[in-house]
């Protein structure tokens, strides 16, 4: 290829490159999910962060701690809950 074929193909580049960050500055933005409403003290349940690190320090069988570090284990790899 060259010199001027080298060009023309730079130009090509460029140009899609140009192309791309105009529609892309230009699009607008994705709206926002909104906000969840907030849950009252009186129905929210313990704040699983606080058990957990209780949990750390435990060492003998804790059913609470159990159920903690399994619903964490769930959320963590993305796992529904098993109904029976």
């Amino acid at each position: 290829m060259g010199r001027a074929g080298k060009l023309v193909a730079g130009a090509i580049v460029g140009g899609m490159a140009l192309t791309l960050a105009l529609l892309a500055a230009v699009d607008p933005p994705a709206p926002r999910a909104s906000v969840p409403p907030q849950i009252s003290g009186s129905d929210a349940r313990p704040d699983m962060a606080s058990v957990l690190r209780r949990c750390r320090t435990v060492t003998t069988a804790d059913p609470e701690c159990g159920a903690a570090w399994e619903a964490k284990r769930r959320h963590f790899f993305g796992q529904e809950e098993d109904t029976k």
